[in-house]
């Protein structure tokens, strides 16, 4: 009889450990990972369309200091046209990449104000207009993060330019 209790609480050891070891594991994963992410919002319609999930690579640049803004270690940038995630105002956002450090932005208020970042044509504002068009280039360490319905997002073009330090990962599957 003695023998059977033994078995019986060996056996809820191994259970116990196996549990936790797995939520150890999941934890693990969704704070330096990968992440699946709800979106709300209309920002990056027709790419990403409003109430769908993604799933982000949360390794892609490096990695980050969980419910912070900044990256730990950082071993790559964005690429222009990546899909990031970062943070702003508190909440994860996501938004394409249009222009990487150092490149070149070209402004026109003739008759419409606009951005043009290679081939692409970019409506502005005129406040937009007047808060970004001072600069010639990227600076270097950020990103021009735009979002893909340019009617209807909120982004760089009104809040200036992201950090790459503060972007939490790369959107790979949507």
């Amino acid at each position: 009889m003695i023998l059977s209790e033994k078995k019986i609480s060996t056996s809820n050891k191994s259970l116990i450990f196996i549990i936790c070891l797995g939520l150890f594991i999941g934890l693990f994963l969704k704070l330096f990972v990968v992440d699946i992410l709800y979106v709300s919002g209309t920002s990056m319609e027709p790419t990403i369309k409003n109430n769908s999930t993604i799933i982000a690579n949360k390794l892609q640049y490096g990695i980050s200091l969980p419910y912070t803004e900044k990256l730990f270690v950082q071993w790559a940038s964005p690429k222009k046209n990546d899909i990031v995630i970062y943070l702003y105002n508190d909440k994860i956002v996501v938004k394409r990449c249009v222009a990487v450090s150092g490149e070149l932005l070209e402004y026109s208020s003739n008759p419409l104000y606009t951005l043009r970042v290679g081939e692409k044509e970019i409506p502005l504002t005129e406040n937009q207009y007047k808060k970004i068009s001072s600069f010639s280039s990227v600076p270097k360490g950020y990103i021009l993060a735009i979002g893909d319905n340019y009617q209807d997002s909120v982004d760089s073009r009104t809040y200036g330019f992201v950090s790459v330090k503060n972007i939490l990962g790369k959107v790979i599957c949507k």
